[in-house]
């Protein structure tokens, strides 16, 4: 029988509260007026999150003061398209050229950056090996020329790794380079990390609230900053 809360439940979230078991461990708990996926023998809270962290705000802000509280956070280091058909028969596999890394957290951690560092607070980010199953082929809109993309769903394949994030200094380790030395702006650190713009500006507005850097004044109109 489902339980509560698991009637939504996507197979990659499933697959991970799965995985993330241990004896003793609870499934889909209420916790005073809340519903958490996980609950450790030892009491931790451990909540799964696939997607933005927003809708995890008024359960932090009721629970986390009186609660160990771990968000765990998949991202898909690795993953392979499979299309099937409309009984599930699989008509193709292949691997995609998209990945994701560590740095993918920071997209999630712009809800709440200031609470990394609160003593009862784990984010984990585990690197993943993931299947995305859509259907058969792209399909077009009746009366449109412009295919629509099926996202399909996200199966958990294999969990090639782990990184936890609980002092703001442990954010720094996602970057995986050091950050220049002098002041530098949001497109420097895109180009020191590889990564998009926007990204590189979601890591320093959160690197700012967790007060690692502060502002360095400006190159012509572009924001400069440096670790504090």
């Amino acid at each position: 029988m489902a339980g509560i809360g698991t009637l939504a439940e996507g197979p990659l979230h499933a697959a991970v509260k799965q995985w993330l078991a241990r004896p003793g461990d609870r499934f889909e708990v209420p916790v005073e007026r809340f519903v958490v996926d996980l609950v450790r023998a030892d009491g931790e809270l451990v909540e799964i999150q696939t997607g933005g962290f927003g809708p995890l705000g008024p359960k932090l802000d009721a629970l986390l003061d009186g609660h160990r509280m771990r968000i765990v956070h998949p991202v898909p280091a690795e993953r392979r398209i499979v299309r099937v058909d409309s009984d599930g028969v699989v008509l193709s596999e292949r691997r995609s050229p998209k990945s994701a890394s560590v740095l993918e957290v920071f997209d999630r951690l712009v809800a709440f950056p200031s609470l990394i560092g609160h003593p009862h607070l784990v984010v984990e980010v585990l690197l993943c090996r993931e299947d995305h199953v859509r259907g058969p082929a792209p399909t077009r809109s009746t009366g449109n020329r412009r295919r629509t993309k099926d996202p399909g769903t996200r199966h958990l394949d294999a969990v090639l790794g782990s990184h936890e994030v609980r002092r703001p200094v442990d954010a720094l380790g996602l970057l995986g380079a050091e950050l220049p030395e002098g002041p530098f702006s949001t497109r420097d650190l895109a180009t020191l990390l590889g990564a998009p713009v926007v990204l590189a500006q979601r890591v320093v507005y959160c690197l700012r609230l967790m007060e690692l850097l502060e502002p360095a004044g400006k190159d012509g109109r572009a924001p400069l900053y440096r670790r504090a």
